[in-house]
């Protein structure tokens, strides 16, 4: 379901630049900077409500982490939880930008992401929309660029059929596959942290399909 249009987001992006960063671009090659530390950089495409990305930061505090998120209402949503998670407890690992996917060696140079985050992303399950997937060639070109050697995706999804589509574009690009489980749920991993969304499946009973790829070498 399509969240309704927040009117006061905007306002809200705009008094906080230190949490959703104004001109990002600004920052390609030196993110380290922005963040005041040497620590590794993942990023979550397509944050939506910012549980996941927040959760992430508060468990993994020698991670950098950044998520990307274009619609301002959505984003605002994020920054809100983000704000109170950073009233809880000391929270300087966490910022958001509002970006398209498409940006991202605009956002990022050469080998400065270690680890990119796909969560639940829009399957575009008809086959004239496939390039608008996230994990069609072309977006996978972009990662493979501002990917670290041996830099890793991470994805989660609810569709079995973009999850298979998935695994096949990944391992056809020369990414190596590990990890993958097609119930993760009632699978033996540990340190699951759940999207909003994820959380809505599950209670539902519905299977959570999850991999991770390994950047292969000569791709950058």
């Amino acid at each position: 379901m399509r969240m309704r249009r927040k009117p006061w987001a905007e306002e809200e992006i705009k008094n906080n630049p230190h949490l959703v960063v104004p001109r990002p671009h600004e920052w390609r090659g030196k993110w380290h900077q922005f963040f005041n530390n040497t620590n590794p950089i993942h990023i979550e495409i397509g944050t939506g409500k910012g549980q996941f990305i927040i959760e992430m930061a508060k468990t993994h505090p020698h991670i950098n982490f950044i998520g990307l998120e274009l619609n301002s209402s959505v984003l605002g949503v994020a920054l809100r939880k983000l704000i109170a998670a950073r009233q809880e407890t000391e929270l300087d690992n966490c910022c958001l930008i509002r970006e398209n996917a498409t940006q991202l060696t605009d956002l990022f140079a050469p080998g400065e992401v270690e680890r990119i985050y796909l969560n639940f992303s829009d399957p575009w399950p008809k086959r004239r929309h496939a390039k608008r997937r996230l994990t069609y060639h072309t977006f996978l070109d972009l990662y493979s660029e501002i990917l670290a050697e041996n830099g890793e995706i991470h994805l989660k999804t609810d569709n079995e059929k973009f999850f298979e589509f998935s695994l096949n574009s990944l391992s056809d690009y020369g990414f190596r596959l590990k990890n993958i489980t097609f119930d993760l749920h009632n699978s033996d991993f540990e340190g699951n942290i759940m999207t909003e969304y994820e959380e809505k499946f599950a209670a539902q009973g519905m299977k959570i399909y999850r991999c991770e790829a390994v950047m292969g070498e000569g791709k950058r």
